[in-house]
């Protein structure tokens, strides 16, 4: 109960209300505090750009956010996580969908599917450890028609664990569509997944600092076994240690739609051929040779956040000057580059002699990123940001180790 609780990203207030709500429910059978609690509460509502709303997280850090972009809750459900994918229709599709939250991503993949399949079967699993987060997906408008197919699926689930009492969805979940949801911690449930299943993982924890235990390279290896080797995970994070952890595991890794941010997400697939972009060059090169790549580890699926977020302050501490150069001023991108700001070029030239390095411009620099010289944003099985980023990653072990010459 306290790692759902620390897990939950839900604003408090909120929370306590959803849990009241169904309390009600549950004790009077009575339908009003449902059906009325949108219309009582909305100001706890976030209206976003599309017109689909979105709820506040909890204070983090001191400030509260929205657990979706301004831009457009639903709209982003299907720019990041449906418009990446290359379904096959003809096909049935197997989605695992982590912190399914409010059902948005889950539903734009319902309702891609019923637009474009005509004889297959489509089965998404959806995995939430808030039962009051999933509620909430119950009580808010439905920004699209598929979006109640998913709100009756997890109607079912919250009956069947106690939680809500009464049947209000009247939406039928099509003979073809197969949802199962899970009310758990999703360490837990990939553990029990069968091998080669899904053709799609949707990855939508609130943030890395919050969750890091769902962004672990641990947590990736079950990705890894459970995926199907056309399959593609999107996450809309572009984290330096997400995407080594995908690497380091055995994904390819390609870049993620630009949508409501600054930077795009990242996708991670078995298959090279599944992946359009590259990542942009300075985040291979920052990714390979910095300890800002050092990713999250959990061992054992169990750890809590706090202690993954110390293990890996402790190993980029550790690595740094030793396996790592340091990522202090962002030091790795200037490899290679002539330097007029001479106050910062003293700074990376510090860093970069710790490993072997001795200027941005040294033949050794040139060596290590050279590979970079042949980048194409896009990519293909043999010129890639997964081959580059471990080339480069090879090149500077050598140079620390003084095997350059």
């Amino acid at each position: 109960m306290n790692y759902e609780k620390n897990a939950r990203v839900i604003n408090d207030d909120i929370f306590d209300l959803i849990s009241q709500c169904f309390d009600d429910e549950r004790c009077s059978r009575n339908n009003e505090s449902r059906l009325n609690f949108f219309d009582t509460y909305n100001n706890y509502f976030v209206l976003t750009d599309d017109g689909s709303y979105s709820i506040n997280s909890k204070e983090i850090n001191h400030k509260i956010e929205t657990l979706h972009t301004s831009t457009g809750a639903i709209s982003e459900a299907f720019e990041k996580f449906i418009k990446p994918m290359k379904f096959d229709y003809t096909k049935d599709i197997a989605i695992l969908d982590i912190c399914a939250g409010l059902g948005y991503n889950s539903s734009a993949a319902i309702d891609d599917f019923l637009k474009n399949s005509k004889d297959s079967s489509l089965t998404i699993d959806m995995v939430e450890i808030s039962a009051a987060t999933l509620a909430c997906g119950l009580l808010v408008p439905s920004p699209i028609k598929a979006h109640d197919i998913t709100r009756k699926a997890i109607e079912k689930e919250l009956i069947a664990m106690d939680y809500a009492t009464l049947e209000l969805e009247k939406t039928e979940i099509p003979s073809n569509i197969d949802i199962n949801v899970f009310v758990e911690d999703a360490r837990k449930t990939v553990q029990n997944l069968k091998d080669n299943s899904y053709d799609a993982i949707f990855l939508d924890p609130f943030s890395q600092n919050m969750a890091p235990e769902l962004f672990s390279l641990d947590f990736f290896k079950e990705f890894r076994r459970i995926i199907k080797d056309t399959g593609i995970v999107a996450t809309y994070t572009s984290s330096a240690p997400v995407r080594d952890a995908f690497i380091e595991v055995g994904f390819y890794i390609g870049l993620g739609p630009i949508f409501g941010r600054k930077q795009g997400g990242t996708l991670a697939s078995p298959s090279q051929d599944m992946l359009d972009t590259s990542l942009p060059k300075n985040d291979e090169i920052r990714i390979a040779l910095s300890d800002v790549g050092i990713p999250f580890r959990d061992p054992d699926l169990n750890n809590s956040s706090e202690e993954i977020l110390e293990r890996r302050t402790e190993e980029r501490h550790a690595e740094r000057h030793n396996t790592k150069i340091s990522s202090a001023v962002k030091t790795p991108i200037f490899l290679a580059q002539e330097m007029d700001d001479e106050k910062l070029k003293r700074r990376v030239e510090r860093n970069l002699a710790k490993m072997n390095i001795p200027s941005t411009t040294s033949d050794e620099a040139k060596y290590i990123v050279e590979i970079e010289n042949n980048y194409e944003e896009k990519q293909s099985i043999k010129n890639n940001s997964r081959d580059r980023i471990l080339d480069m990653r090879e090149k500077l072990k050598k140079v620390k180790n003084g095997d350059y010459k």
